[in-house]
């Protein structure tokens, strides 16, 4: 069984910082993709960033610049430091760890972590 445990969701100013992290427990083997996910009201869940087990990183247009991604291996735990802040960043992040590959891929997702900017 795997646990995704998501924290640093919180309220904010524009402008502000958050880091949310992401640990990884259970029997997890061979991670190829930790990533972060959002979904604000209305809208579908978008991928905001991951990093890919060759050490490439992805990012949505909106947040390059703003956003870092980062993962300690060791750890199964991915960081993503968001800063300058805008409203439209408000959402629920939700974590995601994908392993293997083929017919051996799964996808795991954490509970969400909400994420408010507001002045």
């Amino acid at each position: 069984q795997v646990q995704l445990v998501e924290s640093g969701g919180d309220l904010v100013q524009p402008g502000g910082s958050l880091r949310l992290s992401c640990a990884a427990s259970g029997s997890i083997f061979d991670i190829t993709v930790m990533g972060w996910h959002r979904q604000a009201p209305g809208k579908q869940r978008e991928m905001v960033a991951a990093s890919i087990f060759d050490g490439s990183t992805y990012y949505v247009d909106s947040v390059k610049g703003r956003f870092t991604i980062s993962r300690d291996s060791a750890k199964n735990t991915v960081y993503l430091q968001m800063n300058n802040l805008k409203p439209e960043d408000t959402a629920v992040y939700y974590c995601n760890v994908q392993t293997g590959r083929g017919r051996s891929h799964d996808s795991y997702w954490g509970q969400g972590t909400q994420v408010t900017i507001s002045s």
